[in-house]
């Protein structure tokens, strides 16, 4: 055997900010690209912060003097510095542009992105083309962060400083709500596309390579782009191929027609985009890239100062409208009333000028005296040749108050998109209104159950003709809707009861009905019962269910464990509910249940992974919670794949013991290699059936050390003990009552 080492290869060089060149070494993912990432459920294990564990940034908040804060962002936005000059001598536009990108990375997908963690601030959107000069923004207000400290994230700091932009310039808002606990490092489970350079869209990002139809989970059109292509698609001045980005981008991440003309329309009534000159000539590498003097700012000038007058951004370069720093109609107005044509601006990109000399211009942003033409990008002009789109600009035209509201609350969505219900919102600017998109749920106008009723309740539903499996199921289905990437969904509300939840697949809809019946049931008599105030809600009896099986399954493997209960969920309605919101919850595969499902690209084991980060779980938790299930043979269908148990419905340790056992051999039995026969190999006969999500346990490194520790002879406690706590944590993902 050779021990010569592999001969580095020239893709591993790379800049190190002016002083030559250094080898970057080769990491895990670069010798084997494909192994399954179980890495990024390290973040969900552990604070990487220097916060305290217990720090609550939402208490934090409350105590701020938020008054002061608004003022002190209002003193900093009118007090121009000369490192960067402020348009127009007001930093209002350029707050607003970095509020909009924080928020705007937000998709519904996966629910991941957007202004929650201050992510902006992190590679890779503090690099984005589309973020030139944010940095900047960013620095202005580095002096509010420091005297409010860690009472204040950036992630707030960053869009209150966008709403107070707004305010600045003649605008009412809708509200305001903190509580966005800040990141310190960035968020690898986001999937930002297939591309490998700036600013480029291949055929990858888009089903069967057809553009207009997105893979999931993406919703950018192009690589380091928050939307779309302002100069169009492709970089070409094609309007109608616009018009289709935008409508398909802005629904991924969460908004209609409406809502949409009313952002683009919104922020586009002020400020400009900066092209002074072509940037690729004249701009110097991003923040992540540039030299270790820049102290983190990047996109460094070389045109006259580097600022002002002489700023490069976009590459796009011009006003929209005559009065860029204040809230009225001048957009709209500019767009309808006008022709526009498309031509090279001096950055040497796309932008559309008017046809005419009939347009008013606008102020120079750095000397009074002089002015400038307004000017259209092709993602504006497109809004004006699709139809439905300009309907909705004609109805604003006609009708400014109805443009103000709907730009104020399509505005406070965008910002607050990510945050999920309304009981997370902090601050004394929340809005009493909520939305259908925030999932609101009722107050309960009754007192909870109690330990004694709790008791009474497990019983009733041990006696009833539901099996074990079946309550943990459907406690499972409810629960583990929930994605800590926007604080969606969980067991509260009992919305497995509704639709879209109760139709979805991986639900088994007919065993569901059966089972959601008599629970009706139980609760109805339980309820009806009672002679005081004391009810029970669904949400809260089907939680009760799962634990009581689970305390019982524990039981017939010698343990007596009793699963945490708080009661207090309450059952929403469809009215409630937003059926094509809570459609993108819908697992695509379950490796609890062990769903294969279909409809992904990659790997079962990819969706695995993904699934637990959204549900906040540690790759132990993840491995505990796989093994427990399948030892209750909670499975899809009530399949024995993975039941690696001759006492399915006892929580045993059996699936990790005979997982790892070297008696047994894997078999693929169909070409996708998704499903296994497990075969005795001394009679070669067929003992269990298993898929993917079975193997990788005993395939993946990691994986298997953990399974190791979960298979031992001495595990069972440990085993029962840890099962426990990972259910009980995921049963109360979505409890923010009890923060």
């Amino acid at each position: 055997m050779s021990n010569d080492k592999p001969e580095r290869d020239t893709d591993d060089l790379r800049p190190d900010g002016g002083s030559g060149e250094h080898w970057e070494p080769k990491g895990v993912d670069d010798w084997w690209p494909n192994l399954l990432d179980v890495d990024v459920l390290d973040d969900n294990l552990r604070n990487v912060g220097p916060l305290e564990e217990d720090f609550d940034y939402a208490d934090a908040f409350e105590d701020i003097d938020y008054e002061q804060l608004k003022n002190d962002i209002r003193k900093v936005m009118m007090d121009s510095k000369d490192w960067w000059p402020a348009d127009y001598g007001t930093y209002g536009p350029l707050f607003i542009r970095m509020a909009w990108h924080s928020a705007g990375t937000y998709r519904t997908i996966d629910g991941r992105a957007g202004a929650s963690g201050g992510l902006q601030r992190l590679p890779p959107e503090s690099s984005f083309p589309d973020n030139v000069n944010l940095d900047k923004a960013r620095r202005l207000l580095q002096p509010v962060k420091e005297k409010h400290g860690r009472k204040l994230s950036w992630g707030d700091l960053i869009i209150l400083a966008g709403n107070v932009a707004l305010e600045t310039m003649g605008f009412e808002t809708f509200g305001f709500a903190g509580g966005r606990d800040d990141e310190f490092k960035p968020n690898h489970a986001v999937d930002w596309g297939p591309e490998t350079e700036w600013e480029t869209t291949s055929p990858e990002r888009f089903e069967d390579g057809e553009v207009g139809n997105l893979k999931d989970p993406l919703a950018n059109t192009v690589m380091g782009l928050i939307y779309v292509n302002p100069e169009g698609p492709y970089g070409e001045p094609d309007v109608e191929g616009s018009a289709a980005n935008i409508r398909e981008e802005f629904s991924r991440m969460a908004m209609d027609d409406e809502e949409t003309v009313a952002l683009i329309a919104g922020g586009h009534t002020f400020g400009k985009v900066h092209g002074a000159d072509d940037p690729e000539e004249h701009v110097d590498a991003e923040p992540e890239d540039a030299p270790i003097d820049l102290q983190g700012l990047g996109w460094d000038n070389d045109l006259g100062e580097g600022k002002g007058p002489d700023t490069i951004t976009s590459g796009i370069e011009g006003p929209w409208n005559s009065a860029p720093t204040q809230w009225d109609m001048g957009y709209i107005d500019n767009l309808l009333n006008h022709d526009w044509t498309s031509v090279k601006g001096p950055g040497g990109a796309w932008q559309w000028r008017p046809v005419g000399e009939d347009v008013e211009d606008a102020p120079a942003p750095h000397d009074p005296e002089d002015t400038e033409e307004p000017m259209m990008l092709t993602t504006d002009v497109a809004l004006k040749h699709d139809d439905d789109y300009r309907e909705i600009l004609e109805r604003f035209q006609e009708n400014p108050d109805e443009f103000q509201a709907a730009f104020a609350k399509a505005w406070y969505k965008l910002i607050h998109r990510d945050m999920g219900p309304p009981e997370r919102l902090v601050g004394p600017e929340v809005p009493e209104e909520t939305f259908v998109w925030q999932d609101p749920l009722p107050d309960a106008d009754y007192d909870f159950v109690g330990d004694e009723e709790v008791a009474e309740l497990k019983e009733e539903l041990l006696d009833s003709d539901l099996s074990r499996q079946q309550l943990v199921k459907t406690a499972w289905a409810s629960a583990s809707t929930y994605r800590d990437s926007d604080k969606r969904g969980g067991a509260n509300g009992a919305r497995v009861r509704l639709e879209p939840q109760r139709s979805w697949e991986v639900n088994e809809p007919d065993e569901l009905e059966t089972v959601l019946k008599t629970l009706e049931d139980v609760q109805e008599d339980f309820n009806s019962s009672r002679s005081d105030d004391v009810r029970v809600s669904l949400a809260d009896l089907i939680v009760l269910g799962g634990n009581a099986a689970v305390e019982q399954a524990a039981a017939d493997a010698g343990y007596d464990v009793e699963v945490p209960f708080e009661p207090g969920r309450t059952d929403a309605t469809q009215e409630q509910t937003d059926v094509e919101s809570f459609e993108v919850l819908e697992p695509k595969a379950d490796a609890f249940r062990n769903y294969l499902g279909g409809g992904y690209d990659d790997r079962p084991e990819d969706r695995m992974i993904d699934k637990a980060d959204l549900l906040d779980l540690s790759a132990s938790e993840m491995t505990v919670l796989v093994g427990g299930m399948r030892a209750l043979g909670a499975t899809y269908g009530d399949s024995d794949r993975g039941v690696f148990t001759d006492e399915p419905g006892t929580l045993t340790n059996d699936f990790f013991a005979n997982l790892l056992d070297m008696s047994y051999e894997w078999e693929a039995v169909d070409e996708d290699e998704e499903v296994f026969e497990v075969r005795d190999r001394e009679s070669g006969d067929v003992k269990w059936e298993a898929t993917r999500f079975d193997l990788i346990f005993g395939s993946n490194a990691r994986l298997r050390a953990i399974a190791d520790v979960y298979g031992a002879n001495d595990a069972d406690e440990k085993f029962v003990e840890d099962f426990v706590d990972a259910w009980s944590k995921v049963m109360k993902l979505d409890r923010f009552d009890l923060d």
